[in-house]
């Protein structure tokens, strides 16, 4: 057995801890993706097999835990992904949300590099732009995830031109950057301003996150097993306002998993509203 391989029950193993520990569900098959994933850390932490990286990690080693996890965790993101979703919220729910004259307060969850996070602000501060009175209460926007490395390049906020090429309008690059070093581009205060990044696990209790007007999970729920998706989407609705609004990835649905959520279809797109207790 060569040094990135590894049998099966530990592949089986890890992939329970997997679960347990952020509700990632891998499937009977995954172990090329595993073993592509933990490599890295095989020399890194000067361990001798993927095996005895696992047994590491099974013993309850937090440091290697944390790395592992990270290295499961999907980081694939793009300013403005799908569109329409950043569409609807500066019209019509900004608009909706603003003649409420309180604080507005989004959560971008599982916010891997901040692209999505940052859209937001972006997306809010186009629509002060020609709404000048606007959300005069203030406004927040969360960003969480799991991964630390994935939180302090959202800090950051520079972006290399290969990230800055995904789906960023030649329009907001111009408005909402600054040139900084290594040929990098640094978001304006007035973005990261609006902004906070915390590390969260969505199998965790949601209370310290406080209400919310606009929920972001978008892309989530595709990696957790129904039983997980249904618990988080309870959490979710708790810590929506009512009539808050909810959006999820364009191959995502509710369908079976929960009641508590109206759909709104618009074209193109939809979004779901929080039902009335």
């Amino acid at each position: 057995m060569s040094d990135i391989e590894f049998d099966q029950q530990h592949y089986i193993s890890f992939r329970d801890f997997l679960e347990r520990a952020c509700g990632i569900v891998l499937g009977e098959n995954k172990q090329y993706l595993v073993r592509s994933r933990l490599t890295p850390l095989v020399k890194q932490f000067s361990c001798s097999t993927i095996n005895a990286l696992i047994d590491s990690v099974l013993k309850g080693n937090r440091q290697l835990q944390t790395a592992a996890i990270e290295a499961m965790t999907t980081n694939e993101t793009l300013w403005f992904r799908d569109e329409y979703p950043f569409k609807l919220l500066e019209n019509p729910l900004l608009s909706l949300f603003s003649a409420q004259n309180r604080r507005l307060r989004v959560w971008s969850a599982a916010c891997s590099s901040g692209q999505e996070a940052y859209s937001i602000a972006m997306t809010i501060l186009n629509f002060k732009k020609n709404h000048t009175n606007s959300f005069r209460a203030g406004i927040d926007i969360i960003g969480t995830d799991i991964s630390d490395e994935m939180l302090q390049r959202c800090r950051t906020a520079e972006y290399d031109p290969l990230a800055i090429s995904r789906g960023l309008p030649a329009k907001f690059k111009t408005d909402f950057f600054d040139p900084a070093d290594n040929n990098k581009l640094k978001l304006k205060r007035s973005i990261t301003d609006l902004t906070q990044f915390k590390s969260f696990n969505l199998l965790d209790s949601y209370t310290s996150l406080g209400k919310f007007d606009i929920i972001f999970c978008r892309n989530v729920l595709i990696y957790f097993s129904a039983d997980v998706k249904k618990q988080i989407l309870q959490k979710i609705a708790a810590c929506l306002q009512d009539d808050g609004i909810l959006f999820l990835g364009a191959s995502e649905s509710l369908s079976g998993l929960t009641d508590k959520f109206n759909m709104v279809r618009c074209s193109p797109g939809l979004y779901y509203v929080k039902k009335p207790i």
